[in-house]
C-alpha cells in the first residue's frame, strides 16, 4: 500500500455503521487512518463498535441520525461540522434494508415506501447535506453502497428498484459535482456473509447453491467490500468517478453459462453437485 491509499485525517461518515457491512467499512477506514464519523438512528447500537474503535487507537464520534428524515441528517451534518472544522471528506452511503420477499401484487405500499425512504431518499439526504462540506472545501469522495439487484430481478422488487435508483444517483451526483472536485461512484456488493445473512446460510443447501453458482466458489465477505470501500475514498481512485464497482466474485456473468448442459460448463470443471437445486424446490412445495 503507497500513501495514495491512505486516508490519515480526514473525516469519513458513515450511514448504516451498526450493521454487518457498516462496522466492517468503519473497520476499513480506520485502519487506513480516518476520523470516523458513525451515524445510526439508535445511537446506543454503536457503543460496542465505537468502544472497539477507540481502543484501537482511532477517533470516532457517534451521532444519532434518521436517514430518512430531513431534518435529523441536517442536525448530523451540522454537528459533523461543528465537530471537525466544518470538514467532510468522505461519505458511505451504507444505511438499507430489505424488506420481505413478495410477488409484486401482493407487495404492500408500507413495503415499497419503506425502502424507497431509507434505499433511495436516505442517500439523496444525506449526500446533499454531507455534501454541502464538500462542495464548499471543492474535495471529496462519495460511496454509495448499492447492489447487483439493481442489475438482476431479484424476490424483493423494492429492493432492486430502490438500488437502481442509487446507481443512478451515483452517475448523476458524480457528473454534476465532478467539476467542483467531489467524486461519487458505488460499490455492488453480491452474495455476503454477515450476521444479517447468516440466517439463509444456516441451510447447507443454500450455502452450496449459492457458492456453486459464483465463479470464485465462495460467498463474498464484509472485508472484500470494505477493501474496495477504501480505494474508491482514497486518492488511488483519484480518476475514478460515476463507476459502479461490481464485487461479486462473478457472479452476473454466469447466467448464459448455466443453461447449458452441466458437463459441459466452466470448461468441463464443473463437477458440483446440482442436488440442492432439487432439494430446495422440495423444501418449498
Amino acid at each position: 500500500m503507497n500513501d495514495q491509499h491512505r486516508l490519515d485525517g480526514r473525516v469519513a461518515v458513515i450511514t448504516g455503521a451498526a450493521g454487518g457491512l457498516g462496522s466492517g467499512i468503519a473497520r476499513h477506514l480506520a485502519q487506513l487512518g480516518a476520523h470516523l464519523v458513525l451515524l445510526e438512528p439508535r445511537v446506543e447500537s454503536l457503543q460496542p463498535l465505537c468502544r472497539e474503535l477507540r481502543e484501537g487507537g482511532a477517533q470516532v464520534q457517534e451521532l444519532a441520525c434518521d436517514v430518512t428524515d430531513e431534518a435529523s441528517v441536517a442536525r448530523a451534518a451540522q454537528a459533523v461540522a461543528e465537530q471537525h472544522a466544518g470538514r467532510c471528506d468522505i461519505l458511505v452511503n451504507n444505511a438499507g434494508i430489505l424488506v420481505p420477499a413478495s410477488p409484486l401484487e401482493a407487495l404492500t405500499l408500507a413495503d415499497w415506501n419503506r425502502s424507497m425512504a431509507v434505499n433511495l431518499t436516505g442517500v439523496f439526504l444525506c449526500t446533499r447535506e454531507f455534501g454541502r462540506a464538500m462542495l464548499k472545501q471543492a474535495s471529496g469522495s462519495i460511496v454509495n453502497i448499492g447492489s447487483i439487484g439493481a442489475q438482476s430481478p431479484n424476490t424483493s422488487p423494492p429492493y432492486s428498484v430502490t438500488k437502481a435508483g442509487v446507481l443512478a444517483l451515483t452517475r448523476h451526483t458524480a457528473v454534476e459535482w465532478g467539476p467542483m472536485g467531489v467524486r461519487t461512484n458505488s460499490v455492488s456488493p453480491g452474495f455476503l456473509r454477515t450476521p444479517l445473512s447468516e440466517v439463509h446460510y444456516a441451510n447447507p443447501d443454500m450455502l452450496q447453491l449459492r457458492t456453486q453458482v459464483i465463479p470464485l466458489r465462495r460467498l463474498g465477505t464484509v472485508d472484500d467490500i470494505a477493501a474496495v470501500v477504501g480505494f474508491l475514498a482514497s486518492d488511488a481512485a483519484g480518476f475514478i468517478n460515476g463507476e459502479d464497482i461490481v464485487a461479486d466474485g462473478g457472479f452476473l456473468h454466469t447466467t448464459l453459462m448455466h443453461v447449458h448442459k452441466h458437463a459441459d460448463q466452466y470448461g468441463g470443471t464443473h463437477q458440483a453437485d446440482l442436488s440442492p437445486f432439487a432439494r430446495l424446490n422440495q423444501q418449498k412445495t
